[in-house]
């Protein structure tokens, strides 16, 4: 009877060791089953050389990407569009980890949990948000240089365009692509995974504490001689602006007065706006992480917390979080999260779930969010020029920001559109390109013409 009962709860300890490992077993497979399924060594799906034979890559108008034909990986056929969205749509090989062919690679294989994966003739169709056409545009706009351009809707988180460079021919991959300078940063998408020095498109949120936290700040008056001094530091300015209004100083985007903003706001006043504007967050697109802006407040001399608060010192901005900021203005204090899947379509013509927009907290409120509007309208009217973004209504801030040495400084140039029909906030960086307004404010019009007046 011992012997028995032993034995009893010997099956009874691997048949609980049993279903506790099935459960295992069937936890990872709902939540891994498809990164399982669309591993590299699955060579019904890959080829010999580890490149994904299953799935075609779509644009939002159903422009064919990137197709399988004759089990070999092809691409779009203007080698600009390839070069345009190679981001987007990812290499042969997978070093570009945001690239749709490494990232989503078990949505274009079709896998589901009960049919697994189709296998490489019927693999699923991935729409992606972006249009081909606007990636061609701002692709050609950057004209060479390293950089970024990303326009999204703030109402619904679509991503129409999203280009990085530099960039290359998925198809004709340069011989020097790894040693050549040119080339330099090319696998990675700097709109979701680089942070760079902002110049004063950073305004926008010492302007935004200086609207809550400083009573009088639309009554009173800064001077700007070209330079002030403080502390030990020698902060200069674009120009001699005079006595001058807090529009009339962001209109001139003046880093006297606002250095001496910022000095008064403090570093711990400064810190929280950042924080608050979801600059220092690293949002998901679509399960895709993006890199976190980085400042610090910390210890700072008073002359090193003005130049911090005029978007240099040590301030590092995320261009993606940057645009979801700009969104957040557009829209009452609250912005759709991005994403670039627009949906997916089975073998068997089966759709994926419809979208379900999901929003930011509250980055600002709505009152301070519809004045930080109405000056950044101001400067196209004042500054920018209406004339260059026609039929757009257009909130917008430049920044020039200096990276030391001979090196020309980076362009930025961000905002949004106030239009019912095309309510779209975006981000251009031009590195090294030189001024913020001249350079990339020329980009973003070139782009922003082709999405709101078309060709």
């Amino acid at each position: 009877m011992r012997k028995i009962e032993k034995r009893t709860v010997i099956c009874m300890a691997l048949a609980i060791l049993l279903a506790a490992g099935m459960a295992v077993f069937l936890i990872k497979y709902f939540a891994e089953g498809g990164k399982w399924a669309s591993s590299a060594f699955n060579r019904h799906l890959y080829d010999s050389n580890g490149i994904l034979i299953s799935g075609r890559v779509l644009d939002r108008d159903g422009d064919v990407l990137s197709d399988v034909e004759g089990g070999k990986r092809t691409y779009y056929d203007n080698v600009t569009v390839r070069k345009a969205t190679l981001h987007a749509v990812g290499d042969l090989y997978g070093k570009i980890g945001t690239g749709a062919l490494n990232a989503f690679a078990d949505k274009l294989t079709g896998f589901d949990l009960i049919n697994g994966a189709f296998g490489a003739e019927q693999g699923s169709d991935l729409y992606l948000t972006i249009d081909g056409r606007y990636n061609y545009e701002a692709y050609q706009a950057l004209n060479g240089h390293a950089g970024t351009v990303a326009v999204y809707d703030y109402k619904t988180g679509e991503i129409l365009c999203m280009v990085s460079a530099p960039s290359y021919d998925p198809l004709n991959i340069p011989s020097d692509l790894e040693t050549n300078d040119r080339y330099q940063g090319a696998y990675v998408n700097r709109f979701l995974s680089s942070a760079i020095v902002p110049g004063s498109v950073f305004k926008t949120v010492t302007l935004t504490a200086a609207l809550e936290q400083l009573p009088d700040a639309m009554s009173r008056t800064w001077t700007c001689t070209g330079s002030v001094q403080i502390g030990e530091e020698t902060i200069t300015c674009s120009g001699v602006h005079g006595e001058q209004t807090l529009e009339e100083a962001f209109a001139h985007s003046c880093n006297v007065a606002f250095a001496q903003i910022a000095e008064e706001l403090g570093a711990d006043t400064l810190k929280k706006y950042t924080e608050q504007a979801g600059l220092t967050d690293s949002y998901s697109v679509d399960g895709l992480p993006t890199a976190k802006s980085t400042f610090e407040w910390e210890n700072l001399t008073d002359g090193e917390l003005g130049w911090a608060g005029v978007g240099q010192y040590r301030d590092q901005v995320n261009p993606c979080a940057l645009m979801v900021w700009m969104g957040a203005i557009a829209n009452g204090g609250k912005a759709a999260q991005p994403y670039f899947i627009q949906k997916t379509e089975s073998a068997l013509g089966i759709l994926s779930l419809p979208r379900m927009t999901r929003y930011t907290g509250r980055l600002i409120s709505k009152k301070t969010a519809e004045t930080v509007a109405e000056l950044m309208a101001n400067n196209v009217e004042v500054t920018y020029g209406t004339k260059r973004f026609p039929n757009m209504q257009l909130c917008a801030k430049s920044g020039t920001a200096e990276v030391g040495g001979d090196k020309k400084p980076h362009a930025w140039f961000a905002g949004f559109l106030q239009d019912e029909e095309h309510p779209y906030a975006f981000v251009v960086l031009v590195e090294n390109g030189g001024g913020g307004n001249a350079v990339a404010g020329t980009v973003a019009g070139k782009v922003l013409d082709i999405i709101v007046n078309g060709y």
